[in-house]
């Protein structure tokens, strides 16, 4: 029995990193060259912060720091800030996870769109703070927005094909 809930943790977190890095080597192809008007939505951090809120055992902190910090060397940015912010937000998720079982997806979805803009105004802040270069602010809403707008098309996804729903609240631990 141990063994095969351990076959099943290894499962999901060999999907989790597969995933992924599909979505990073997406990000990493040049379908789109030139200018970016409008840019798209951060689907890494909609699976990470959905899988976080679904099944916690299977996004363990040091993947999810490994693959955020493999991200920012890849698109050259700011080696870890982003990382570390990442972690943070998503532990931040993790802890509140039991609670958020049982309220509705909205709310789950205004609670994430309210993570994301912290974790985007910590980056800000910290960019500005040591005199790095910032992305527009304009582009940053617009993906901030996209990525919001798309955490329910991820989440949607990761339960039909993937049957990956939210864990269920079992009434003799649950806390009045």
């Amino acid at each position: 029995m141990i063994e095969q809930a351990r076959r099943h943790r290894l499962a999901g977190q060999i999907l989790f990193i597969l995933l992924f890095l599909a979505i990073l080597f997406l990000r990493l192809m040049p379908l789109n060259p030139g200018r970016v008007i409008w840019p798209g939505p951060d689907l890494a951090i909609c699976l990470s912060i959905g899988w976080v809120l679904r099944r916690p055992e299977q996004a363990p902190v040091l993947i999810i720091a490994a693959l955020f910090l493999l991200e920012d060397i890849l698109l050259l940015r700011p080696l870890g800030l982003w990382a570390a912010i990442v972690v943070m937000g998503t532990e931040a998720a993790r802890r509140r996870e039991q609670h958020w079982r049982e309220l509705p997806f909205m709310i789950e979805w205004l609670r994430v769109a309210v993570l994301l803009a912290l974790m985007l105004l910590a980056c800000r802040f910290t960019l500005a703070l040591f005199f790095l270069p910032r992305p527009p602010l304009g582009q940053a809403i617009l993906q901030f927005i996209a990525t919001t707008a798309a955490y329910p098309i991820v989440v949607g996804l990761m339960r039909w094909p993937l049957g990956l729903r939210r864990s269920q609240v079992d009434p003799e631990t649950r806390q009045r």
